[in-house]
């Protein structure tokens, strides 16, 4: 569909602390007043009070969906303060609400969960926060911002708005460029919101043709088997955006078995076989743009500085904010060594 330099924007990494920022603004003020927003502690990597987090995540039947699971299970044991109670993935709709309602029956300090259905949830989001139990909403946003504290996840317009900007400038110089997208499924928020992106980002490239979409499921074989229908409809293009590095994997064989190369190919969400083939620089692929499963570690990070009545450091505010959204960057042969140890499986 993932902490790199997003760690950093909650803990503490800005070059200039948010109390030397204000102590500079607020010179001519008095020392009450400048000193005031640092009343209250950030978060660090220190121990302090013990909280214990009820996640609810996804069944981990896609890789980008497993990488959620492994960075939250992971940012928790850096914690020795922190207790990590978990759910059995799921799907299914009704199944995870009686998880939550469990986990909200234990009386857990703070909530992260993200939702098979944002909507369908958003009730027993409601119910958690209700019963004084603060929910960090992970990507797939519920109905009502009441449902939860603290919404962070991915950019899926920004990942389609970056991969069109890159192919733009890859084909800028080239007259009647074609472009072909291999979407996920269409009826998917997320999916309009990729094409969108898209979309709106050729719009900026007079030179550049959208010739051909095809929507797939987010599976290898389903890449596989759209992409070849694809390839068999458009007999020369210049350049593909496919949604999904996992549906990617079945593109690429597809493409290989066609022995068609004429292309450049930008994936998406930052998988580690995108990002090995890119360094390789032995196919058409030449670029994924992240959607860093990432979330869920910083989704960990905010649930804690929620349980221990914490501000997020670096940031003048006493509280943490109210939504983060993460960065879609685009990962090429340029920066590939340092964005490879983000990858997932």
């Amino acid at each position: 569909m993932p902490e790199t330099s997003r760690r950093g924007l909650l803990f503490g990494t800005a070059a200039v602390s948010a109390g030397a920022f204000l102590t500079a603004c607020t010179s001519n003020e008095p020392k009450e007043a400048a000193a005031a927003p640092d009343s209250r502690p950030a978060a660090d990597d220190k121990p302090g009070k013990p909280v214990t987090i009820g996640f609810a995540g996804p069944q981990a039947d896609h890789g980008w969906l497993n990488a959620i699971n492994v960075q939250a299970k992971a940012r928790a044991e850096k914690y020795s303060e922190v207790t990590l109670e978990t759910t059995e993935g799921s799907n299914d709709t009704a199944a995870q609400i009686g998880q939550v309602k469990t986990l909200i029956n234990k009386k857990v300090d703070v909530l992260v969960v993200l939702p098979a259905d944002g909507k369908a949830l958003t009730q027993v989001g409601l119910e958690a926060m209700k019963a004084g139990i603060p929910v960090v909403n992970l990507d797939r946003v519920f109905a009502s911002p009441q449902a939860y504290r603290c919404w962070v996840g991915g950019d899926n317009y920004g990942m389609g708005l970056n991969a069109g900007h890159y192919i733009g400038e890859q084909l800028k110089g080239k007259a009647s460029a074609k472009v072909v997208e291999l979407a996920g499924i269409d009826n998917l928020e997320l999916t309009k919101q990729r094409s969108q992106g898209f979309a709106d980002a050729l719009k900026n490239y007079s030179n550049i043709e959208l010739v051909a979409r095809q929507a797939a499921d987010f599976t290898v074989e389903s890449g596989q088997a759209k992409m070849a229908q694809l390839l068999q409809a458009q007999k020369q293009f210049d350049a593909l955006w496919n949604h999904d590095d996992d549906q990617g994997v079945g593109a690429l064989r597809a493409i290989q078995q066609a022995g068609r190369d004429e292309f450049i190919m930008v994936g998406g969400a930052g998988a580690k076989s995108a990002m090995d083939a890119i360094k390789a620089g032995n196919s058409v692929l030449k670029a994924t743009v992240l959607y860093p499963p990432t979330m869920a570690a910083s989704a960990i990070d905010l649930a804690r500085a929620l349980g221990q009545g914490k501000g997020v450091s670096g940031l003048s505010e006493m509280e943490i904010p109210t939504s983060l959204t993460l960065y879609s960057a685009v990962v090429t042969e340029e920066n590939i060594d340092q964005y490879l140890p983000t990858g997932f499986s």
